[in-house]
Order: C-alpha cells, then structure tokens, then sequence
C-alpha cells in the first residue's frame, strides 16, 4: 500500500534534526509522499528549501488565517508570483481559509477571498484551513464560483457540512481527530461520506492521534490513521488505500506521483 500525507507541516521546528529518521520511520510504514503547506511568506522559503531537500516532497504556499495581520498587498502580489515561479514542487495555494476561534473572522474574510482569487486565476487548487466555519467556507466558494480542486484539511463538522462542500467539488482532511473515540460526530460523517472525497493527512506535528502526546504527531503516524478509517468504514484495507492514493492525486493534479498535470 502507498499513503500520502496531504498535509504536514513537516518544516516546523519540531522536525529540526530529525527529518530524516521521521522520513525513514513512515516510509518504511508506507508512507510514499508527504505535501507540506505555507501558513506565512516570512516560511516560504523554509517550506521550499525542506520539500526540495527530500525526495518525494511537495508544498504549498499560502497566508493562513492566524497570521494575517503579518501580512500586506504587498504579499498576496508575492504569493500570485511564487506559484508561477515554482511548478512541480508547489502543488496548490493554501493554507488559507478562516477560524472562529483564533482571531476575527472580519478580518480573516478579504485574506481567505482574495487566496481563492488568485488560486482560480493560477489554476492551483486550494487547502483550506476551516474552524467552524463550513458554512462560511462553502457560500464564499459557491459565490466565487471556485471551480479547481479544494481540500478542506483536517475536518471536524457534521455530515450535512461535508456533504455541501464536497458538492462544490471539495476533498475532506481526514486525521487523527478520528482515532478519538469521543469524536463521535465527525467518525460518523467520515464514515458516511463517499470514499472518493476523502484524503488522508496528519497536520502534523499537530492533530494527534489518539496515545500520542500533543505536538508530538507525525508522518509516520498515517498508518495508525488509515487503520482507523478502514475499521469506521469497514473498508478492505487495499481497496480503500487504493481509493485514497487516486483521490490525492486528483486533489493536486498528478497523473502518476511527482508528475504534474498542470
């Protein structure tokens, strides 16, 4: 089985001076791929240069909603110019999108819209960070009329929300926030939805499974993931990693691993 991590913030310091050994532990639990997302411009660079460094990774480059106060015009000019300046390595724009729950959602707004501007007129599909705010999310997408590939990361909202989204064309995170038997409500909405709308990521060094101490997620923590998912859906595990490898593809336009249909 191949697995890829859709979303890992693999360049944070938590993985200084062990990049390597996390890289070999969840490869050698089939992990094939890991993508790592851009949360500010000051991190472009760091998150480049670690994708690069490190056969079989990718990245995304985007303003995410914690940090936009950081941010000027000046750097969504600069973010429009970086993906025309990186393909192949830089799969999508993201992560962009709006939390109610960190900072002010009035404030997040023009960031989020105008990500989304400039992914459409890139061509680049979207990672969505998305904290209560599904409904949100989804009325910008439908009146933007966003019509490239979206994946809306580490999901955690009920049936109806995904459902919605995944209307729009829109690919479900799904992380550890499953292996938590207290998750009840989004275990029943993964286990629902339609497997070719779904993605596996670990948002890690975040998002910790169920055993593992906060901060402390990996990469090589997917399989426990892809374990639980095939136990809420009662998926023969090869049918469902086959399933999961197409829809990652699809999600960042690669007609076989590392190649860029784009």
């Amino acid at each position: 089985m191949r697995l890829i991590d859709a979303h890992c913030h693999f360049d944070f310091p938590e993985f200084d001076g062990r990049r390597e050994a996390v890289l070999e532990e969840a490869r050698s639990a089939g992990l094939s791929n890991l993508v790592i997302p851009g949360v500010r411009r000051d991190d472009w660079g760091r998150v480049s240069r670690v994708a690069t460094e490190h056969e079989g990774l990718y990245y995304c480059l985007g303003i995410h909603p914690w940090y936009v106060s950081e941010h000027t015009e000046d750097d969504l000019g600069a973010l429009g110019g970086a993906l025309a300046d990186h393909p192949g390595h830089c799969v999508a724009l993201g992560e962009c999108g709006l939390d109610r729950l960190h900072g002010d959602l009035s404030e997040q707004y023009p960031w989020f819209e105008a990500q989304v501007d400039i992914a459409a007129q890139a061509h680049f599909p979207l990672v969505i960070h998305s904290v209560k705010t599904h409904d949100e999310v989804h009325e910008v997408l439908r009146r933007k009329q966003f019509s490239d590939r979206v994946l809306v990361h580490g999901f955690s909202g009920s049936y109806q929300q995904a459902s919605k989204l995944i209307d729009l064309g829109c690919f479900i995170g799904v992380g550890g926030v499953i292996t938590h038997p207290r998750a009840r409500k989004t275990r029943d909405t993964i286990a629902r939805l339609p497997v070719d709308a779904l993605v596996l990521e670990t948002d890690s060094p975040d998002m910790a499974p169920e055993g593992v101490s906060p901060g402390h997620n990996s990469p090589a923590f997917l399989p426990l993931i892809f374990n639980v998912l095939a136990g809420l859906r009662g998926a023969a595990p090869e049918d469902l990693a086959r399933s999961l490898l197409g829809n990652v593809q699809r999600l960042y336009g690669w007609n076989e691993i590392g190649a860029s249909e784009r």
